[in-house]
């Protein structure tokens, strides 16, 4: 096991809990029972993503389960983690599968979330095309398995495969309900062809439930960012990024509409990847305990010269990005449909369409991904994101190459603002779910291994061994505390100072709130062919950002997504430090 300080400062309450994070680790602590691919490729660059490895820690603290898909990708494995130190036990849980989309742990057992074949012999999903399922294991014996789309789901209005579940899934013991949000391709009905998204919700006999107001057949655009965190009572609080230019906090309406957290600069398929794209949608959307406050984090390029969006009309609106890198960005929720500052502008022709937008980095010199957000208590939560040097971000909204240079821990509280300095390291990254593990203690899975993001990179080397990580402020109480972790090293701890990440507050004032939507235009509006001179925002020079030796190209997915083409905006960056080159290496952003 590895422990790493940062110098902490006490805060003034006096309670015990430190200013900056305390980072330990326990590097191949857990054997799996089975070899694990640990690299997902991006639909669109082929850039390496973290696969995702889902983790959850039961209600009592008493029993926690890691969910990954093994390196045959045929195959949804879960077993069971000690939190003391964190090596597997008991007996791994095996069902054949595509994606390990989401985990549930309960006080006897868990409930999983994956992507598997159809079953019958009617209206099945394409050839390649799976559904997502929701798997409940009670005491290691499977209870029930319900499909949440495809044959027979919601057939009166359409029917819908999953390629890239891409979600997550939640338990509310209040509400007796397990909400999922998930990505899905229509393959009957209008929406055939098409991407979309789809939250569904199941009892805890396994009945797939219709709520109304609540539950969504056919949602965001081609939507590969979401957030879903429990509530008291159906709709769950949910977040979608979509394609025409916007981040919804969409609780109401599970549609893109509701209230605008962001405005992003997007084009028609792609999203830009603000809650890390492929094998990303988890552990960005927290719920502080014992409060109605959520907290949620996600990489932005920021928003300028917002204009009218051609296609869907007024008040969707289109922006430039204000960097070709990302920084790191957050928003506060009072309660699941409201947030606690101003909505982004959706008034065209204003200059600034971030005003309203909480930095948590504001840096020209480096790119940021891979954000994450946990509370740790109702008062205190963590965000964290990667640090790319020497990057490559064209002007497409796609991901960035580059030299990876560690990942940091900021501790925030609940009305958003930071608190102490930011610790990084480069021994260790997050790559599945943060979970609570006691009060004041977070912890989550990543495997010991060099992080390469300077160029594409199909698949990993397949690993035996899983390693975990924890943040605590200090104080912390069961499961695992964080004396008794310092107490079992063998090793001396390692001191690892704050390195501060650039992270000045923005010049550009608050741009005054518009309101949303009042009604959702049809929910297939945003598939309607263009009209070939629809401009996808302002029109002034392109430029791209490139860093030496990095390598970030287009890669076509393997199913199209049969949407009229469409140019992709050209962007003006006023940032000096971002360089032109290579502007015109994307063409397209169809799958």
């Amino acid at each position: 096991m590895h422990f790493t300080s940062a110098l902490c400062l006490l805060l003034g309450s006096g309670a015990g809990v430190l200013a900056d994070p305390i980072l330990t680790s326990f590097p191949n602590s857990f054997t799996l029972s089975s070899s694990f691919d640990p690299i997902k490729e991006a639909y669109w660059t082929g850039l390496p993503h973290h696969r995702r490895t889902p983790f959850a820690v039961s209600p009592d603290g008493n029993s926690a389960y890691l969910a990954y898909l093994d390196a045959t990708y045929a195959s949804v494995i879960v077993q069971q983690v000690d939190l003391t130190t964190f090596k597997a036990v008991g007996t791994a849980y095996k069902t054949t599968g595509y994606e390990a989309a989401g985990l549930v742990a309960h006080n006897d057992g868990f409930a999983l979330m994956a992507t598997i074949h159809a079953t019958g012999s009617t209206n099945l999903p394409p050839t390649g095309d799976y559904v997502t399922a929701i798997i409940r294991v009670t005491n290691g014996v499977e209870s029930w398995r319900t499909p949440v789309n495809g044959p027979g789901v919601h057939p009166n209005t359409m029917l819908t495969a999953t390629t890239d579940a891409n979600g997550d899934l939640v338990y509310s013991e209040a509400a007796g309900l397990y909400g999922a949000y998930f990505v899905v391709t229509g393959y009957t009905g209008d929406a055939s062809g098409h991407f979309g998204d789809s939250i569904q919700y199941v009892n805890t006999k396994g009945t797939l439930q219709t709520i109304t107001g609540a539950s969504s057949d056919f949602g965001c655009s081609h939507n590969t960012g979401i957030g879903l965190e429990a509530a008291d009572a159906a709709p769950f609080a949910s977040i979608c990024a979509e394609d025409q230019g916007d981040i919804w906090l969409n609780t109401e309406t599970q549609y893109m509409s509701g209230v605008k957290i962001a405005n992003e600069n997007t084009t028609n398929g792609c999203s830009g990847e603000p809650m890390g794209g492929m094998s990303g949608s988890y552990s960005n959307l927290a719920l502080f305990p014992d409060t109605t406050k959520y907290i949620f984090a996600w990489q932005s390029r920021g928003a300028l010269d917002l204009t009218e969006n051609a296609w869907l009309g007024t008040p969707y609106t289109q922006c430039s990005p204000r960097w070709l890198n990302h920084n790191v960005a957050i928003a506060t929720m009072s309660d699941k449909n409201t947030l606690t500052g101003a909505e982004a502008s959706s008034k065209v022709g204003a200059p600034n369409g971030d005003g309203q937008v909480n930095w948590i980095t504001y840096s020209t010199t480096e790119d940021h991904q891979n954000v994450h957000t946990a509370t740790l208590n109702p008062n205190l939560a963590l965000v964290t994101w990667e640090t790319l040097t020497k990057f490559d971000c064209q002007p497409v909204p796609l991901g960035c190459s580059g030299t990876y240079a560690g990942t940091s821990f900021q501790f925030v509280d609940s009305t958003g603002a930071k608190v102490g300095s930011p610790t990084s390291s480069t021994s260790f990254f997050v790559s599945g779910d943060i979970a609570n593990v006691g009060t004041n203690k977070v912890c989550w899975p990543y495997v010991d291994m060099t992080w390469d993001l300077s160029r594409p990179l199909a698949s990993g080397t397949p690993v035996s061994k899983m390693s975990f990580a924890c943040a605590s402020s200090g104080g912390s109480t069961p499961g695992t505390s964080s004396s008794s972790v310092a107490a079992s090293s063998s090793a001396a701890p390692v001191v690892h100072r704050s390195s501060s990440v650039a992270a000045s507050s923005p010049s550009s004032p608050s741009p005054s709130s518009s309101p949303s939507p009042s009604s959702s235009p049809s929910p297939y509006l945003p598939f309607s062919s263009p009209s070939p001179s629809s401009p996808s925002s302002s029109s002034s020079s392109v430029v791209s950002s490139t860093g030496v030796g990095a390598v970030n190209s287009r890669k076509t997915h393997h199913h199209q997504h049969h949407v009229a083409s469409r140019t992709f905006q050209t962007i003006k960056i006023p940032t000096p430090t971002v360089t032109a080159s290579g502007a015109g290496r994307y063409d397209t952003c169809e799958w």
